[in-house]
């Protein structure tokens, strides 16, 4: 086979689904990891702000979603419930928190939201802890 056409040869849709999964759930642990380690008490405090009904425990189910979120969503297990959870808290985030912001605020939000919503329609894909279990069955 020549160089051309193994560089050309297109990517899996296992091998697409595995790069989104790895990104969006590096993301929702980075952005999540202070929430829930190091700055919670801020964070309720910015919910607060919006109004939010009861905002320690919106912060908790928020930065839960996000940093445990992600990490179920790297390794590819429970990854369906995982990206659901993603996604509205995401829609949240765009919607509420940045919902009279500029579309550049609101924009990294809704990508993260339409990432989470592929990879639940999609599943966790065949690189995956999920598919490692079921073929084991």
């Amino acid at each position: 086979m020549s160089l051309f056409k193994s560089v050309s040869k297109p990517i899996t849709i296992d091998g697409a689904i595995l790069l989104l999964r790895l990104w969006l759930g590096a993301m929702m642990i980075y952005h999540g990891f202070p929430k829930v380690f190091t700055n919670n008490a801020g964070f309720i405090e910015y919910l607060t702000k919006f109004g939010f009904p009861a905002p320690s425990v919106m912060a908790a189910l928020a930065a839960g979603a996000e940093f445990f979120g992600g990490i179920l969503i790297v390794v590819g297990f429970l990854t369906r419930p995982a990206a659901m959870l993603v996604l509205i808290t995401m829609l949240v985030a765009s919607f509420v928190a940045h919902g009279a912001d500029p579309f550049s605020k609101q924009e990294l939000p809704l990508t993260y939201s339409i990432l989470a919503l592929a990879l639940f329609l999609s599943g966790a894909g065949a690189f995956s802890v999920e598919r490692t279990i079921s073929s084991k069955s």
